[in-house]
């Protein structure tokens, strides 16, 4: 069994250029590789492309790729240097859209997918955690939202430019999200600090129960997330009856709040603790997400995007600052149980998104998959409340 490690990491001079990197990965790996998606579902079904419960699937499989690369950060980090492993992963994701400029196959679009969350699934653990131990103590938090803000940036890029790009065909706009993908590598790639492989691999994860608990709670926080993240713009689109520019304009609202979401929150963890902020955010979403399922309004509509664009980014540095407050002083250890979060996350979002594309299949149309998903958030508050850690 290893000791605990007891050392931190100091602040280097380019930290915040290392931030910097960690911010692009985060846009390229999840904010495009994955919501960069959800604006394209009207115009998959309207091209036929794909039929709607097909493009609901393709979804599913983005997720189920994201799980795949948290179960592979650990092993593959004690191999490869984490850097290499995300100038990779940045890689991999801008191909896995210029895969999928021409109307192949659905297995094929279904793989790629696939291989863009699994490079997400890696950004997501490794990105935060081999930058932030280089950002002094006392901001570590903002710097945790700074970086997963990435993925708000990504959104608004999304919601400003797909449906533009979709007017010139979607292959313009698979090709543009792939150029710009590459583009965002670029930039990163030398920012990166070089830590060796296995320098952050901890052999046993310092797991104990209150761990356990934030791992159920974050789990099902991600069952909560998944309406938004992938039906909310097809249901005002087409099911209400709004247009796709509608929809796109509510994915803007949501893009908005994802910037700020992480941001805020990171800052009021460093303030006043994470634990009570992980609480609020849980309530928050609860009624953010109930609303979205008992209203028809688009303004209530966009009011319910921008709070779960906001807490859809900004729970992760929450989570991650929890994990710091649990496991104080290891950053190795960090690091193991923040892959282990990231892989509860992972597997409540694609066991949701694919029992709640069924439920979808089932009664063919969104308003019960936000119920269920609302009932989730409420069962997480509960259970974090009862933890008392």
């Amino acid at each position: 069994m290893n000791a605990p490690v007891t050392t931190t990491v100091s602040a280097a001079p380019d930290a915040w250029r290392a931030v910097l990197s960690a911010l692009c990965a985060n846009l390229v790996g999840v904010g495009l590789a994955r919501f960069a998606f959800t604006p394209l579902v009207p115009a998959l079904v309207s091209e036929h492309w794909f039929t709607a419960s097909q493009a609901a699937f393709l979804g599913s499989a983005n997720f189920a790729g994201y799980l795949t690369g948290a179960l592979l950060a650990q092993p593959l980090s004690a191999r490869f240097a984490p850097a290499a492993i995300l100038r990779a992963m940045m890689v991999l994701s801008a191909v896995s859209f210029l895969a999928c400029v021409h109307p192949f196959p659905f297995v094929w679009f279904a793989l790629w997918r696939a291989a863009g969350g699994v490079a997400g699934g890696l950004i997501m653990v490794l990105s935060a955690t081999l930058v932030v131990p280089h950002v002094p103590a006392p901001r570590r938090g903002l710097a945790g939202g700074v970086i997963f803000a990435g993925i708000g940036v990504g959104v608004i890029i999304a919601a400003a430019a797909v449906p533009r790009l979709v007017a010139l065909g979607l292959p313009v706009a698979w090709t543009s999200l792939g150029v710009l993908s590459l583009m965002l590598a670029l930039i990163a790639w030398s920012g990166w600090p070089e830590d060796a492989a296995g320098q952050a691999v901890r052999e046993k994860p310092p797991v104990n129960k209150a761990v356990l608990v934030l791992f159920g709670v974050y789990a099902l926080n991600a069952i909560g997330l998944v309406p938004h993240a992938m039906f909310l713009v097809d249901m005002a689109a087409r099911e209400l009856g709004y247009g796709i520019a509608a929809g796109s304009a509510l994915w803007l609202v949501y893009g908005i709040g994802a910037i700020v979401g992480p941001v805020v929150s990171g800052k009021a963890g460093d303030a006043g603790g994470f634990r009570p902020v992980l609480l609020a955010m849980l309530l928050l979403q609860a009624a953010a997400v109930g609303l979205a399922g008992a209203t028809t309004n688009l303004w209530a509509l966009a009011v319910s995007a921008f709070v779960m664009g906001g807490c859809t980014v900004g729970i992760a540095p929450v989570v991650l600052g929890r994990v710091r407050e649990l496991i104080p002083h290891d950053p190795r250890g960090q690091r193991a149980v923040w892959s282990l979060a990231t892989t509860a996350f992972a597997i409540g979002q694609a066991g949701g998104a694919f029992a709640l594309s069924g439920v979808l299949g089932s009664v063919g149309h969104y308003s019960p998959l936000f119920d269920i998903s609302a009932a989730a958030l409420l069962l997480a508050f509960v259970i974090k409340l009862l933890g008392r850690k």
